[in-house]
C-alpha cells in the first residue's frame, strides 16, 4: 500500500512554532516517526508539505494520477477555509484522514470549522504527532489491508 502525508502551510516549523501547543518536536522528526511506523505497516509513504493552497490541491490530484491508496492530510490553516482543497479530497476519491497536531476543539472558535471534515473517511485531533501513525493505522485497516 502506498500513502501519501500531506501537510499545509507551517508545519515546516514544528518545533520553532508555538511549541506549547504544538511541541518541540521538528517536521524532521515527524517524518522520522512516520517512516518507522510505515515500516512497522509494511506500507510506502512519500511526504508533501506546501504553505500554498493551489500546491496541496495539485498534490492531492498528483495522488490520484500516482494511484495512491490513502492520504493521511494534516491541512493546517486550510482546514478552516478552504473549499477548494475539500473539493480536491472529495474529487479523487482516495481515502483520507484528517489529522491535527493539537485538539482543535479546545481552541480558538474559527477552529471549530473544518471544510475537509466532510471528504476524510476520519478525523484524528489533540494526539500530538502520533496521530500520523495512527492515522496510517486506520487507513491500513480501512483498506482491509491486516491480516
Amino acid at each position: 500500500m502506498k500513502f501519501l502525508i500531506l501537510n499545509g502551510p507551517n508545519l515546516n516549523f514544528l518545533g520553532i512554532r508555538e511549541p506549547d501547543i504544538y511541541g518541540r518536536q521538528t517536521y524532521d522528526d515527524l517524518v522520522a516517526q512516520v517512516r518507522d511506523k510505515a515500516r512497522e505497516l509494511g506500507v510506502e509513504v512519500t511526504f508533501y508539505q506546501s504553505n500554498h493552497e493551489g500546491d496541496l490541491v495539485d498534490a492531492i490530484q498528483r495522488a490520484y494520477t500516482d494511484r495512491t491508496d490513502g492520504i493521511v492530510f494534516n491541512p493546517a490553516a486550510y482546514t478552516h477555509t478552504s473549499v477548494a482543497i475539500a473539493d480536491a479530497v472529495k474529487a479523487v476519491g482516495i481515502p483520507t484522514v484528517e489529522v491535527h497536531i493539537s485538539d482543535v476543539s479546545r481552541r480558538e472558535d474559527f477552529r471549530q470549522v473544518s471544510y475537509v471534515r466532510a471528504a476524510a473517511v476520519h478525523t484524528i485531533t489533540g494526539q500530538g504527532l502520533a496521530g500520523y501513525g495512527q492515522a496510517l493505522e486506520y487507513l491500513v485497516d480501512y483498506l482491509g489491508g491486516r491480516t
